[in-house]
């Protein structure tokens, strides 16, 4: 159990399998604390619903645990929970009126009839919808069916309210009032809120806590303003409002070249680590040619209502940025970035290395080295740097003879050394575009292959989620290591 007193929920080391052998959930921990709003945000299919119904009693982990208040709920069933759920279709009884709707899980418990009255009264006060106990469902609107549908489940007086993307059949006007309402909400009636939606600006809106998730996975959590503010990878950076993205190093104590020119700026990382460099289109400063650190030619300029988001092209590089001024396409500008602005992202140098086992040795082949989705051929002294081929056998230099049978293998290569084709047998490895970024000037794609195994590649080209592609990597640019 954890050491946090006022932890309400904690899921430990979750795993989800469905029948179908598929994983949505891989080793997932978090705490949920006493009265947060929390929001588990992330794309479709990354598994943030899966955990919301986990938590409600409508699914049961694979392996783990989930903890309320330190007891074990996890094959708990949800009526046996303290925890309501409101869904996406809000799940109202279309044939019962809004009073009939709200006291079904009350009659199930038999109580009081005067009870019950005393409590609809004081929900539908709560939702603002006072006097509309003998409405029929039918004649509201959705706004008005997603309050119900609240009140349905606060007036069984959970300990954690959980909202499977509540919001997502309103309009967008709907949309805004009903965020600010249920953050009121949340703070009227004290209990725990545990929202999921794939909508950042709601995430950021409303919670005290962010999860962001991708690929069964927690990315990150932290308040809106360090998910924003401080993205700990190029996933959140992405996926949490708009970034420019540039590849670069660093060149001194606190300092960082990228676009060519070096930067003053506050993250500390040794000299020459390569990093990305995560810059909010509000952070750039528009001056005159000369006044700023570097020089860029305008390309678009767009208003969007109270900003102007101006498209500037510095190098090979496209930068944007909001400012409050229009500025004409081809005027030349000076561009400012202050040194806070500038968030730092190592490399991540762990992609696109691959474990393999050598199956076959000949002289004139070579080794052939098998992994999950391929084979290759390669010379002995590439995986064996002290290889010598004497009478068909590998030795070293003292003339012993190499194990080589079965020897454990690292293969890796650079995203910038592959290419991705659409003729599916042209490269190493096939499979689908999962995602993809814009960094710098080229995008970085994520391949994703049938074995489930993750190939990164840069590209100047455009391609679509969910395009088959081959990709095509030189074998003379694998770099092949003993395990």
């Amino acid at each position: 159990m954890s050491d946090t007193k006022d932890t309400l929920i904690e899921l430990k080391n979750i795993k989800k399998t469905f029948e179908d052998g598929v994983t949505v959930i891989e080793d997932l921990s978090l705490e949920i604390k006493k009265g947060e709003f929390v929001t588990l945000l992330g794309p479709s299919g990354c598994g943030k619903t899966t955990i919301l119904r986990m938590i409600g009693g409508f699914e049961k982990p694979t392996e783990g645990t989930i903890l309320l208040d330190g007891k074990d709920i996890s094959n708990l069933a949800p009526n046996e929970r303290p925890i309501n759920t409101v869904f996406q279709k809000y799940a109202l009884f279309p044939h019962l009126n809004v009073y009939d709707n709200i006291t079904f899980g009350l009659k199930i418990k038999k109580m009081d009839k005067k009870v019950q009255d005393e409590k609809v009264k004081k929900v539908l006060e709560m939702v603002d919808l006072e006097s509309f106990e003998k409405r029929s469902i039918s004649t509201l609107s959705g706004g008005q069916q997603q309050r119900i549908a609240i009140a349905r489940a606060i007036v069984n007086e959970p300990e954690v309210l959980l909202l499977d993307e509540s919001l997502s059949a309103l309009d967008y006007k709907m949309r805004k009032e009903m965020q600010l309402e249920l953050k009121e909400m949340h703070k009227k009636l004290g209990i725990t809120f545990i929202f999921v939606t794939h909508d950042q600006e709601e995430a950021l809106t409303m919670s005290d806590k962010v999860v962001v998730m991708s690929d069964g996975q927690i990315q990150q959590v932290g308040t809106p303003e360090d998910i924003y503010n401080e993205p700990s990878n190029l996933f959140v950076a992405d996926f949490i409002g708009e970034s420019n993205i540039f590849k670069g190093k660093m060149v001194g104590k606190k300092q960082v070249e990228f676009c060519g020119t070096v930067f003053d700026c506050v993250d500390d990382y040794a000299e020459d680590t390569i990093i990305d460099a995560v810059i909010r289109p509000e952070d750039v400063m528009i001056t005159e040619v000369g006044k700023g650190q570097m020089t860029g030619e305008v390309l678009i300029c767009d208003f969007k209502g109270i900003f102007y988001v101006t498209t500037v092209k510095t190098g090979k590089a496209e930068m944007e940025i909001h400012s409050l001024k229009a500025y004409k396409e081809g005027e030349k500008v000076g561009l400012i970035i202050p040194p806070d602005n500038i968030h730092i992202i190592p490399y991540d140098t762990s992609i696109n290395h691959y474990e393999g086992i050598v199956e076959d040795y000949n002289a004139e082949k070579g080794l052939v080295v098998a992994f999950d989705d391929f084979s290759l051929t390669v010379p002995a002294n590439r995986v064996f740097q002290t290889a010598v081929e004497k009478e068909g056998m590998l030795v070293d230099h003292s003339g012993k003879e190499i194990s080589w049978k079965g020897a454990a293998v690292v293969a890796s290569f650079l995203p910038e050394d592959g290419t991705l084709s659409d003729e599916p047998d042209s490269g190493f490895v096939s499979g689908h575009i999962f995602n993809f970024i814009y960094i710098d000037d080229h995008y970085r794609y994520r391949v994703r292959s049938e074995s489930e195994e993750d190939y990164i590649v840069h590209s100047e080209y455009l391609w679509n989620q969910e395009d088959y592609v081959s990709v095509q990597v030189p074998t003379d640019k694998f770099v092949f290591e003993l395990k």
